[in-house]
């Protein structure tokens, strides 16, 4: 199962925050991140590698969909 942030119309850093909050309180070890910026498709990406995680982005339309998955 995977736990799913909706942080699309929210400006950064608010999409990290929740990312980060995510990774400290959910059990599950795939995180999807939706987010309809550049700056938050690269920042959450960024947060997720800095703890060791794999990021699959799939642009739809002007959308990003980042499966995040814990190592």
């Amino acid at each position: 199962m995977a736990t799913t942030i909706d942080a699309r119309g929210l400006s950064c850093p608010q999409p990290v925050l929740m990312f980060m909050d995510a990774v400290k309180s959910s059990p599950d070890k795939e995180i999807i991140v939706l987010v309809d910026t550049d700056a938050s498709m690269e920042n959450v990406t960024r947060a997720a590698e800095s703890k060791n995680c794999k990021v699959t982005v799939t642009q739809e339309a002007d959308e990003y969909r980042l499966t995040i998955v814990r190592s």
